[in-house]
């Protein structure tokens, strides 16, 4: 993936809370990819490619986040069914 390099300002108070550059970074990147996924320009599957991570562990990452997913796509929806297919049924006991 190509990537571009801007510069940001972080105000010094920040910096207390023991982020690193990269940590920044990551969290910058994140705060992008949510923005754009909440405002509806990406869907689930194109925000967990640009985060780099499977789709079910940015699902998991909304949820943590406290953001809603409820919006299926026809494809996204076939993904889902798909996948619970694959879900291995274990017997309770």
């Amino acid at each position: 993936m190509t990537e571009a390099t801007f510069q940001v300002r972080v105000p010094a108070p920040l910096l207390q809370y023991g982020l690193n550059q990269e940590q920044v970074q990551h969290r910058l990147v994140e705060w992008l990819v949510l923005s754009l996924f909440t405002e509806g320009h990406i869907s689930s599957g194109k925000s967990a490619r640009l985060l780099n991570i499977p789709r079910v562990e940015f699902l998991a990452l909304l949820r943590a986040r406290g953001i809603a997913y409820v919006n299926y796509t026809a494809e996204e929806l076939a993904e889902e069914f798909q996948a619970v297919g694959k879900l291995e049924v274990k017997p309770n006991g």
